[in-house]
This record gives C-alpha cells, sequence and structure tokens, in this order.
C-alpha cells in the first residue's frame, strides 16, 4: 500500500473478497480509502425468485456483520459493497443495505460495482454508485472489451486531451435506459458468459449520489520474460515460460524485451488518458483501477504499470503518474497531439486539487520545450483556496515556423509543490501540396526513378525489371487490422468470451515497434513506441501478417506487436529486394488520410528515403511467398 500511495493511490475496491485486519491497519496509517465487498459474483434473489437459494444468501449476509464487527472500527473502513457485478432483485439488495445501515451507519454503502451492467439502477439507499456506464452508449470510462461494446474514446478516438464524462453523468437528451424486465440478454460473468434478466430502468438515469468509475484502464502489456527468475517459491511462472516458447516458435524471441518496452511505454500514455479524462469531468467523484499491478490469473492480464511483485516496469516513475494520478493535478486540455508551425496554440489549463494542503498566492506555470531550448513559457494565476475542478485559463504560444519538424514538450508546474505534468507534441511544417498517392503512378526525385502501384502484378513485373517499386496495396489477404491502442485485459479470455457470445473478436494487437533510426524515417522523427503523430498512419493499416512469407530473421521497419497468444510478425512499413529490382511496402492506405499534415511529413520522409542511394535492402523477397499475403 505504501508503493501504491507513492503513485498518488488512496483507495482500494477489495473484489469480492474482505482483506485482513493488517491491510486495513496500513491503510489506517497511510490514509487509504478501503472498499470491502461481500464475496459474491453473481444474482442475489428474493425468497420466492427462481433459483433463490436461502441458505447462501443468509451466509452473504453474515458475512458482511462479520466483516462489519471485525473491521469497522478502522477509520479506512469508509465504503461497503454488496458484490461485484451483480444481478436479480433490487429490492433485496436495497433491504440488506437498509439493514445493515441500521446496524452501522458510518460506512457508505452501495449496491455493488456495475451492478446490471448495460441496465444499471439506482437505489434510494447507495451512498454512492458504482458503473461503467448510465446506458449502452453513456460510458464513463476509456476502455472496453469487445464483448460489453461499444468501445471506449481511448479505444478508437484519435489521442486529445478534451474528453470528459460530465454530458454522459448529466445528459441533455432524454435517451431512456429502460428495458423489458422479462427480457433475457447474455452477459460476460467471469470468464464466461451467462444469461440474465434484464434490469427495469425508468426512463433516463441521472445520478445524484458520487459516481466512481469501475475498473477503468485494463491496458494490456507483453510479457517480460525477465521476470521468470523472480518466482523462486513454491509457485512457478508456467504461463511466461509457455508464451516465451510460443514466441520463440515463431522466431522472435530476440524481440521480447523490444515487445514489452514498447506495449508498455503504449499502455502508460493510455492509462494517462483515461485517468486525466476522469480528472476532467467535473461530476466524477473518483475512479477503480483495473489494476496498478498485474494480475496472473484469467488467462494473464498484465495490465499494471507494476508486475505482479509490486515491482516498476521501469515504463514510467512514481513521479511521473503521480502527476496524473493523485491529489493534485495539472491538466492541459488541447484537441490533437498533432500541431502545424507557424499556427497559434492555445491550450486550456485546468487544476484538479483535494490536497488539505491549501494554495494560496499560487500560479501555474507553463512552458514550451524543445531538448534544452524553450520557446514560451507564462504564469496563469490559481484562485485561492481551489477545491476540485478548476479552469484556470488558456495559454497563448505562437509556434515558430520551422521548416523541420519539431518535438515539443509542454511541462506545468506550481513551484513549491510537487504537482508537475508533461505533454509531448509534434509539430510539422505546412505543406501545399497532398500527394494523392492512388493517383500517382511514378515519381523522378534526385535523379532517381521510383514507381508506385496498388497493384501486385504491376509491382512483380516492374521488380523483374530491376526497378524500384513502393507497394501501397488496398487490400491485404493475410493481415490483422491496424488499432493504436493495445489490447484490453487479457486476448484469449475476452477472445473466447466473445466467440461464445456470438460477437467481434477484439483486433488484440498491442503497438507498435518502430525502427527509429532508419533512414526511412529521417524525416518523420519516432520513438521506438507508438506515439500520436501515428494514430491515423496505424488506423487505415492492414498489419501483414508475414511469418510465412519472410526469413525468421526479418524485421519490418514499422511492426505492430502481436498479443503473447497469436505472435504474428505484423508488418505496416517493410523492405526487401526482389532480384535486382527493390520493393517497399506501405500497407497504410495513406490517400485516404492524405490531406492530414503528419501524413504528408511520412509521405514526404518515405519518398525521400527511396530516392536515395540509402535505399538498398539487403533482405531477399520471394515473390510469390508474397503473392500469398496479399489480394
Amino acid at each position: 500500500m505504501k508503493i501504491s500511495k507513492s503513485y498518488g493511490i488512496n483507495h482500494y475496491r477489495f473484489h469480492t473478497c474482505c482483506p485482513p485486519d493488517a491491510a486495513f491497519a496500513a491503510a489506517d496509517y497511510l490514509g487509504i480509502y478501503m472498499e470491502p465487498q461481500l464475496p459474491f459474483w453473481g444474482t442475489l434473489t428474493a425468497p420466492g425468485d427462481e433459483n433463490h437459494n436461502e441458505e447462501e444468501q443468509q451466509y452473504l449476509i453474515a458475512e458482511g456483520y462479520r466483516m462489519m464487527e471485525a473491521f469497522g472500527n478502522h477509520a479506512s473502513y469508509c465504503m461497503m459493497s454488496l458484490g461485484n457485478e451483480l444481478w436479480g432483485s433490487k429490492e433485496q439488495m436495497a433491504q440488506i443495505i437498509r439493514d445493515y445501515k441500521k446496524i452501522d451507519s458510518r460506512h457508505l454503502y452501495t449496491q455493488g460495482s456495475n451492478n446490471f451492467q448495460h441496465t444499471p439502477v439506482l437505489l434510494p439507499e447507495d451512498d454512492f454508485y458504482v458503473g461503467v456506464r448510465f446506458s449502452k452508449n453513456r460510458l464513463i470510462r476509456g476502455s472496453y472489451g469487445m464483448c460489453d461494446a461499444p468501445l471506449g474514446h481511448i479505444q478508437w478516438e484519435e489521442p486529445s486531451t478534451t474528453h470528459n464524462y460530465d454530458d454522459v453523468i448529466y445528459p441533455d437528451n432524454t435517451e431512456s435506459s429502460a428495458a423489458d424486465e422479462t427480457e433475457e440478454i447474455e452477459i460476460q460473468y467471469g470468464t464466461g458468459v451467462k444469461k440474465v434478466k434484464a434490469a427495469k430502468g425508468e426512463g433516463v438515469l441521472v445520478p445524484h449520489i458520487p459516481v466512481v468509475s469501475h475498473e477503468i484502464g485494463q491496458f494490456a502489456v507483453y510479457p517480460n520474460f525477465r521476470e521468470i527468475e523472480k518466482y523462486t517459491g513454491v509457485l512457478k511462472a508456467r504461463n511466461f515460460e509457455i508464451f516465451q516458447e510460443r514466441l520463440e516458435e515463431k522466431g522472435m524471441l530476440d524481440q521480447a524485451d523490444d515487445f514489452f518496452y514498447t506495449s508498455g511505454k503504449l499502455s502508460v500514455q493510455c492509462y494517462k488518458e483515461e485517468l486525466e479524462a476522469a480528472a476532467r469531468t467535473k461530476l466524477l467523484a473518483g475512479y477503480q483501477i483495473l489494476d496498478i499491478q498485474d494480475f496472473t490469473g484469467q488467462g494473464t492480464a498484465l495490465v499494471g504499470i507494476l508486475d505482479a511483485f509490486m515491482d516498476t516496469k521501469g515504463h514510467v516513475t512514481p513521479e511521473e503518474w503521480a502527476g496524473y494520478c493523485s491529489d493534485g493535478i495539472l491538466l492541459a486540455q488541447f484537441d490533437s497531439y498533432v500541431l502545424t508551425n507557424g499556427e497559434s496554440f492555445h491550450p486550456a489549463m485546468a487544476i484538479r486539487y483535494y490536497n488539505p494542503e491549501k494554495l494560496i498566492g499560487h500560479s501555474l506555470h507553463w512552458d514550451l520545450s524543445a531538448g534544452q531550448t524553450s520557446f514560451a513559457s507564462g504564469d496563469i494565476a490559481i484562485p485561492d483556496n481551489t477545491f476540485g475542478l478548476v479552469q484556470l485559463g488558456n495559454a497563448d504560444i505562437a509556434l515558430p515556423k520551422n521548416k523541420d519538424v519539431v518535438v515539443y514538450t509542454l511541462t506545468l508546474s506550481v513551484a513549491g509543490t510537487r504537482m508537475k505534468n508533461s505533454y509531448e507534441l509534434y509539430s510539422y511544417p505546412p505543406s501545399q501540396n497532398s500527394l494523392g498517392l492512388e493517383a500517382v503512378s511514378n515519381i523522378s526525385q534526385n535523379g532517381v526513378h521510383l514507381f508506385l502501384t496498388q497493384d501486385f502484378k504491376e509491382a512483380a513485373s516492374l521488380l523483374k525489371q530491376g526497378k524500384r517499386v513502393l507497394y501501397l496495396p488496398n487490400e491485404v489477404a493475410e493481415s490483422i487490422e491496424g488499432f493504436y491502442c493495445t489490447d484490453f485485459w487479457c486476448y484469449p479470455m475476452f477472445r473466447d468470451i466473445c466467440e461464445w457470445m456470438k460477437k467481434p473478436v477484439a483486433v488484440g494487437t498491442m503497438g507498435l515497434l518502430i525502427q527509429k533510426e532508419h533512414p526511412a524515417l529521417a524525416g518523420f522523427p519516432s520513438h521506438k513506441y507508438s506515439t500520436p503523430q501515428w494514430h491515423q498512419i496505424v488506423s487505415h493499416a492492414d498489419c501483414a501478417i508475414l511469418e510465412d512469407a519472410t526469413d525468421k530473421a526479418y524485421r519490418p521497419i514499422v511492426q505492430m506487436v502481436d498479443n503473447f497468444e497469436r505472435n504474428h510478425k505484423l508488418g505496416i512499413l517493410f523492405e526487401g529486394k526482389v532480384g535486382d529490382g527493390r520493393l517497399m511496402i506501405c500497407t497504410s492506405r495513406l490517400s485516404e488520410i492524405a490531406d492530414r499534415v503528419e501524413v504528408k511529413q511520412f509521405t514526404k520522409s518515405l519518398l525521400d528515403y527511396l530516392t536515395s542511394d540509402a535505399f538498398a535492402p539487403e533482405d531477399k523477397f520471394d515473390i510469390d511467398k508474397l503473392k500469398k499475403v496479399f489480394k
């Protein structure tokens, strides 16, 4: 708990369990709010209901009284829940809460966590609400499993820092969450599915009590096989050993560390966007992350920024994480991380503050820099005694009219406090020319002739003639859909659930692995991992499955990391030679996004490379094997 506190965590919800006395004692000392739950994940029925089990229910009710008697005097015993994702009788849940309050009214009670799922209800007895939505489309978290679609904004929207849930919590429209109480629906239940009767809603569900978002995050990271040696007791990391063997069979074991690192860096980005969206929501009282550490069950859910031993994975420091997960958070709000040189940039600044130390006479200091050079800075006053979410005003920044790409860092801080947050921004030179790649057959540049084609037969013919070819396929027969966000929770578990429910299966990939020093990207500065300027390029791509079409040692320039079950070698940008011909393949449909400033720059970087002497790939492609990949 002290480790969690260092990362800004101040609350624990215990999934279908109650922790021991030592946990409450530790939380008392550290100042952590505890929410134990009854040990139940199922349907609470009333006497006379179908499948009612009176003995089971009386045991659960009595267990609640025992929890209160044993631990209720702890200062940290603040909240209490009847269980996880419950179904059944609202009246029975309400009665149990009323009875508990008669015995001990000091705690805050709720019917459960994410009860009734797609058709939630509020009970008069609820002191607070924990859930993921207020109707099927009123979502209050940023990511979901495909069996629980629609997906969240972090999974399908371009990264930004403006999303919040206020309009969802208090909607202007009259969308009804009402459902026929006799309607039977199929839901996820543990690692399987079950059929339940939908709860009957009554018009638009608008909360009058504090709202806490349930099990947010769940952004997966590729396994760290170096963790295997940490299992020195009776438990062995057999799961990790199996995942390692699978990757070795696919010939990519040498990339394991890279897969772990790049997927982890993307996961942290997704968590930052998730937590800041919650912080920007004035009407959201809190959130419950699932989880800050890895969970070794349910197929192995490596969703933590810490491993199962509560050790750091090295992707984010406690100070960085606490910058957007603590009782004092500084926020910059803007529509896109992608900017244009010479334009005006006006990020809106805000603070969300609950620290008992009052802010008197403080200012938010912002600074826009590139490397060690500061281009602009300023201060915005913070009102005295600020509490909750407070909008502070805009910074007014005129971006320099550079001719080259500039990667900026926007840093926010408050002098004399630990509060600090930062954002990496990508600014590109304006271009008057939009290259409609589908209309171009060849390019002459630097005295070199480059042929562009979307037809595989034409590409093969040109290569046979020893030409330079950029192949831009419209379709890739053997491929995985391009998806920017990393996988949710655990691919095999949710794949099984989706198949049982006859719903679409998640894409299941885990972000980019980029050869950032490759000359093809010389004009498009990148990290080794996914960052927002890649969002459109990835989202309009089909990731070609290459393990059967290339040598085991072959590595794409821009590779998509697959999950630990499939381990496909996935290429978005890759090159090779065919006879005397030189071939570059880009599976992103660049013509669909050709007007985007970052895509223009990516295209320019690519063409500059392909028409230079540096374009001399050494890996050989078998054209017949490649043919199977493309239509």
